[in-house]
């Protein structure tokens, strides 16, 4: 099937940067590089008879939908670089497309009919401060979608000028702003740090202000990185404990943060006699994967006032919001921000409460 071309009329966003839309023989099809309500010719990279769908490129465009614009990106479009799923639409155009998913996302998994507005952080280029090129004989590249197959790049249209190929990549220090106070981190250049520039000062705030932290509170940051969240939750006044499963990472944190910090895997240490029995309130960032059952039933045990998600994956926050419902925490308050723009990624941060504040769980 791979290379066969056929005419697709396309439907809805899915989540993976794709439209979905149907072959003359009505088997589904993932298009990237199409928008929904689009006319295009597709041809095959991925599938087989035996296969439940297809994946494609749209190679022509019949009938454009409102939205499309020039890709501003040479390396971008079908056979191009893989990094960038949204460079043919506009940027208020991506965020509605995000927006829906997180939505559709929500409502197919954890049941919930939620309005999701993604906002908008910075401009569409020049955003990404880290990036992991591939070096090659004929000079640095990045992968084609879902291939090993190298695209030799000159200057990525996302990465910021210290990211672009050839420059060094990562400062030992990184330096944040956020509610009002400036403080500094020490980061492993091979470890964990928010790639877009303005990602920790909106992350910062943002969990800050769903948390409510008070002074004296009891804070667990699980996930904790190098104690981003930890740091600052600590300058408010609160009694923080950053859990982090990297050993390097666990000890910046707690140089970062001033405070003593825990190594040890998330699911393992609140199901253990090291963790305490209760908190005031929960922040947690866990993988693109989400928290899963176990860290969500160890984190309800704990009873805290607020748990405060941060989600980089839509699919992910779904389940784990379903999770939660079971241990009678429900979902309070939802914000979405536009931290990796041209691609389908979304970050978002979700406070649940416990559905009735009087019951312990």
């Amino acid at each position: 099937m791979v290379g066969r071309r056929f005419e697709v009329d396309c439907e809805r966003i899915g989540h993976g940067g794709f439209v979905v839309g149907r072959s003359p023989e009505d088997r589904v099809v993932f298009v990237r590089h199409a928008l929904p309500g689009e006319r295009v010719l597709v041809e095959v990279t991925e599938g087989t008879e035996e296969d439940r769908f297809w994946r494609g490129d749209a190679v022509e465009v019949l009938s454009a939908a409102p939205g499309r614009v020039a890709a501003p990106c040479a390396f971008a479009g079908p056979g191009g670089c893989g990094g960038c799923d949204f460079q043919h639409v506009d940027p208020a155009v991506q965020r509605e497309l995000k927006a829906t998913v997180v939505a559709e996302q929500l409502s197919r998994l954890a049941g919930l009919e939620w309005p999701v507005t993604v906002q908008a952080v910075g401009e569409g280029a020049g955003w990404r401060t880290r990036m992991a090129y591939v070096q090659t004989p004929a000079g640095p590249g990045l992968r084609r979608h879902r291939s090993h197959d190298v695209v030799p790049i000159e200057r990525c249209m996302i990465a910021a000028e210290e990211a672009q190929p050839g420059m060094p990549q990562d400062a030992a220090l990184r330096t944040v702003t956020a509610a009002g106070r400036t403080l500094e981190f020490a980061v492993d250049p091979d470890g964990f740090w928010q790639p877009h520039r303005q990602a920790p000062t909106v992350l910062v705030e943002a969990v800050l202000r769903l948390a409510q932290v008070r002074p004296g509170e009891r804070v667990l940051d699980l996930y904790a990185g190098v104690g981003l969240f930890s740091a600052f939750l600590a300058d408010a006044g609160a009694e923080v404990t950053p859990v982090e499963g990297h050993g390097g990472a666990a000890r910046l944190a707690a140089d970062n943060a001033g405070v003593e910090s825990v190594h040890a895997d998330v699911a393992a240490w609140l199901g253990s006699a090291d963790a305490p029995s209760t908190a005031d309130v929960v922040v947690l960032d866990p993988p693109r994967v989400g928290a899963k059952r176990r860290v969500v039933e160890g984190v309800t045990a704990l009873a805290p006032r607020a748990i405060v998600h941060v989600a980089c994956d839509p699919a992910a926050l779904g389940r784990d919001v379903a999770l939660y419902a079971e241990q009678g925490y429900r979902l309070v308050e939802l914000e979405a921000y536009d931290l990796f723009p041209m691609t389908h990624h979304v970050e978002v941060v979700a406070t649940l409460e416990r559905a009735d504040p009087d019951q312990r769980c």
